[in-house]
């Protein structure tokens, strides 16, 4: 245990086996025994403290000066070793992940604007034609795997298409997107591609403007440098795709396995709202997150936090908070009021949580609308979480249906 971290040492431990089941009662466990603000272990027992609590996560959001997103901050880099399996979520890189004050307004400011500018009756008809397109590849199957096949594959295409590259590009492109996001051989290399193509996008878009996202950063009055748009468009489609993707992956386990949801988002198209709400309640895709730096000593929910040290954002604890939603026995209707898309300053930028919300929505219609008797193919307790504290999602959901007829 690194010095100055007395309340750590019996702190509980958000990795091993222990995140493998429901992490809801592990995080009831912790707040019962902590309170809104606990200590815990990360990975080879390096200490931080877990806020998991809704107001208090709010109050940390809210105030930027206090708790910061610079990770150069850390005051326990010194006892980080170089294959730390967090470093992918706390390494510093020139984005605006870890921009702060007015440099991150300029260039969070600039990505708003420029994904703001998307038509979205443009977006509905670009998800509606990746969705199809999809569903025919299986539909004459009469079974699929909806989350390697379908829900991680959406978002992807999604962004590919609103970056402007050409439809030749996009497939591998794909590809290498979902493999930089996993954890196998071959993830780095799937990532260079990726900033490569990204690069020779921007070039390409230096030369010759077009109604893209890329061209609008290009253009932007914050005058953004080629290289902070190359690594911001990067940014955009990470955060994009494994969200979105468990987004829509949950949404349908949850039609699928809860009566009140699969009644009512199969007979209405206008219920499949109230369910990808309900998910982001209770299976949130981002679990937490890491983080915010203290810039100074202070206090949280009594505890005394000092500078440098990290703060772990836990969204699905804060969404679950019984101060917040004592004893709900229903869905939460149309209640947005979650913390699934973060908030403050370096919350998810306006306007991607809308964005996100067409792409999922789009998905799961398109879906109910070409096979409308799709449900499982394994009983319900089959279905796997991925271990992770982290991101909430599955590792297959295997559904069967009446096959199409053959295309002639």
């Amino acid at each position: 245990m690194p010095p100055g971290y007395p309340e750590h040492t019996n702190a509980t431990r958000l990795y091993g086996p222990q995140i493998t089941g429901d992490t809801n009662e592990l995080y009831t466990r912790i707040r019962q025994e902590h309170g809104p603000v606990a200590p815990v272990l990360l990975d080879g027992d390096i200490p931080a403290w877990f806020v998991l609590g809704y107001r208090e996560i709010q109050h940390v959001t809210s105030n930027s000066q206090l708790f910061a997103r610079d990770c150069r901050r850390w005051n326990l880099w010194d006892h980080i070793p170089s294959d730390w399996p967090l470093l992918p979520y706390v390494g510093w890189t020139p984005s605006v992940m870890f921009a702060e004050g007015e440099e991150h307004r300029r260039r969070a400011g600039a990505l708003g604007d420029a994904l703001d500018a998307l038509d979205r009756a443009e977006l509905v008809t670009i998800c509606n034609e990746i969705a199809e397109e999809l569903v025919e590849t299986f539909a004459e199957d009469g079974t699929a795997e909806l989350i390697s096949q379908y829900a991680h594959q959406i978002p992807a295409y999604v962004v590919a298409r609103i970056f402007g590259l050409p439809k030749s590009d996009i497939p591998q492109l794909v590809r290498d997107v979902l493999d930089s996001l996993d954890t196998a051989e071959g993830a780095a290399a799937a990532h260079q591609r990726v900033h490569d193509r990204l690069h020779q996008l921007v070039a390409d878009r230096q030369q010759r403007r077009r109604r893209d996202v890329p061209s609008r950063l290009l253009d932007h009055p914050a005058g953004l440098t080629f290289d902070e748009i190359v690594i911001d468009l990067l940014v955009v489609m990470a955060a994009a795709q494994a969200p979105t993707g468990n987004w829509i992956g949950n949404t349908l386990r949850l039609m699928f396995t809860d009566d009140t949801f699969s009644t009512t988002v199969q007979g209405g198209r206008s219920s499949a709202t109230e369910a990808l709400n309900e998910v982001l309640w209770k299976q949130t895709p981002t679990q937490n997150f890491i983080g915010r730096w203290a810039t100074q000593r202070c206090e949280l929910a009594g505890r005394r936090i000092q500078a440098g040290d990290l703060l772990v954002l836990g969204f699905a604890a804060a969404n679950t908070d019984p101060q917040v939603q004592p004893g709900q026995p229903t869905g939460s209707g149309e209640n947005r009021a979650q913390m699934s898309f973060g908030g403050g300053e370096h919350g998810c930028p306006f306007p991607a949580p809308e964005l996100a919300r067409i792409i999922a929505t789009s998905a799961i219609e398109v879906l109910l609308d070409h096979l409308p008797d799709v449900e499982l193919s394994v009983a319900e307790d089959e279905l796997e979480w991925r271990p992770s504290v982290w991101m909430r999602g599955l590792f297959e959901l295997p559904v069967q249906f009446t096959p199409a007829p053959p295309t002639t």
